[in-house]
């Protein structure tokens, strides 16, 4: 009966393993409708979470403020540098020693029963079989070990985890000049859509009479049908454009809420800051630009880093070619009444070295030098590469604030046209076809001026990320929307000024 039930015990073990392990499977769990919602709901919450209400007008100080306090990308963008942060600060606890503490319970149907034979005869021992361990037993250990291989494996993964993390700061200052140049380009636009918006309506609805009546002289045969064919082909031209315009400065104002996180409604009453291009940073030498932006572009430091992370690599490597060694040390317990010292410490001393894996080594290491050299060929790519684009930042600079002037001196003249024409026609010596067209012409080299506007103002922005110039912002704490608002326009005010900062470490 005794021999059955000892058979049977695997068995119902076995049967209970395959049991748990078919309830373990895992089915197909699609997002229900519900589901979506909540966690959609619950982004939205967390992204409005202490958003501060715009009181008064937006400037551009406080719309570039309100993109770096609340644009969801720089979040990420944090978070990200913020993880890199936490995995540096978990990486250097690998190098520490470890200290383990573990408890065991075992358990025998039966007693540990063993023989014993002469060593040099082979005979069997007189001797009775003989019991030395209890059937069950209560066993703690505290062991202490230190391997010298794991912890030179420890330290460069370390120093690995140390220049992601500066990586993941160079990304970020990265992400903050494309936020920069982004709600700048965008605020100049809805400037222009504000400024034209007006005018493009009254303008449009002066074509639409002046095209009825065109029609109405068409279907009266008052004149040669040519002329009022060719009068509503130019009506229609410039109501064309002009529609062309206003869907173009359409998507400004959306553009701009989800940059600055604000709702679309409130994106109006834009102050216009002072639209005059400066151009005092053509008069800094291009070899000073080019010294500076070696030393401060976000992509060169980044690619920097990643050539250290490939030298530490090759270390790490290379410690693979030494054998292991480890020391050991614990404290042991066990309540066994067989065991006469039923406490006692274990020292040792462990070296162990992979036979077959140093035949590897020769592979591993050609694979971590090629590694080195193509993280080298990547820094000198975009050295070279950031190079060109001082170079030509600087140019289109040059060329857009060129263009800027130009436009600016075309819409004046536009302007003062339109009102000669507007004149004439209320005198009745110009017609309302003579008003529409000049006064196309007015909205479309406004238009012109604030597109050269908001290139010029792109163009700086492409100048200053080159350079690797940013806010001089704190990213280890939380800063109010109006401190951040005051060092914007403080950085705004440095930047017209045309001088290069003293270069600081990010």
């Amino acid at each position: 009966m005794l021999a059955s039930f000892a058979v049977l015990r695997p068995m119902a073990a076995a049967a209970l393993l395959l049991g748990l392990s078919a309830c373990a499977s895992v089915d197909l769990a699609p997002l229900s409708s519900a589901e979506v919602q909540k966690t959609v709901s619950a982004d939205r919450q967390a992204l409005d979470k202490e958003v501060e209400p715009l009181a008064g007008e937006l400037t551009l100080e406080e719309a570039i403020a309100r993109a770096i306090q609340y644009n969801a990308e720089r979040r990420v963008r944090l978070m990200e540098e913020a993880v890199a942060a936490g995995q540096f600060e978990l990486g250097n606890f690998d190098m520490l020693p470890r200290l383990v503490a573990s408890a065991g319970y075992r358990d025998r149907d039966s007693d540990l029963i063993s023989r014993s034979k002469d060593s040099v005869t082979g005979a069997p021992s007189l001797a009775n079989p003989s019991i030395s361990s209890s059937r069950s037993a209560l066993s703690s250990e505290l062991g202490f070990s230190w391997s010298l291989l794991d912890f030179g494996q420890s330290y460069y993964a370390a120093k690995q985890n140390a220049d992601r993390v500066l990586i993941a700061a160079e990304r970020r200052r990265k992400a903050l000049h494309n936020l920069v140049q982004d709600v700048r380009t965008a605020y100049w636009r809805v400037v222009a859509a504000e400024k034209l918006n007006t005018s493009i309506r009254q303008t449009i609805r002066q074509g639409e009479e002046a095209l009825a009546d065109a029609r109405k002289t068409e279907e009266e045969k008052l004149k040669s049908p040519l002329e009022p064919l060719r009068y509503q082909r130019q009506l229609l031209e410039n109501l064309r454009m002009l529609e062309l315009v206003e869907q173009e400065l359409s998507t400004a104002r959306i553009e701009l809420a989800g940059l600055t996180h604000l709702p679309i409604l409130q994106v109006r009453n834009l102050v216009e800051p002072r639209s005059a291009v400066s151009t005092v940073w053509l008069d800094t030498p291009v070899e000073q630009m080019e010294t500076y932006a070696l030393l401060q572009n976000p992509d060169l430091r980044e690619s920097i880093y990643n050539a250290r992370i490939a030298q530490q690599e090759t270390r790490r490597a290379m410690l693979k070619m030494f054998p292991g060694l480890s020391f050991n040390f614990a404290v042991k317990n066990s309540d066994d009444s067989y065991l006469i010292n039923q406490t006692w410490q274990e020292t040792g001393v462990q070296v162990s070295f992979n036979l077959l894996g140093f035949l590897s080594m020769p592979a591993q290491r050609k694979l971590a030098e090629a590694g080195v050299t193509l993280a080298e060929q990547k820094r000198m790519a975009t050295q070279m590469a950031v190079v060109s684009q001082v170079n030509i930042a600087r140019l289109q600079y040059a060329n857009a604030a060129a263009q800027f002037n130009r436009a600016d001196a075309i819409a004046s003249v536009d302007q003062r046209l339109a009102d000669h024409v507007n004149n004439q026609v209320l005198a009745e010596r110009q017609t309302k076809l003579d008003s529409v067209s000049q006064q196309t012409s007015y909205i479309l080299s406004t238009l012109r001026r604030y597109q050269a506007l908001s290139n010029a103002q792109a163009a700086g922005s492409r100048l200053q990320a080159s350079l690797g110039l940013e806010l001089p912002l704190d990213a280890s704490r939380q800063t109010s929307l109006a401190e951040l608002k005051t060092q914007v326009a403080k950085a705004l005010n440095a930047w017209e000024q045309g001088k290069l900062p003293a270069v600081t470490t990010p």
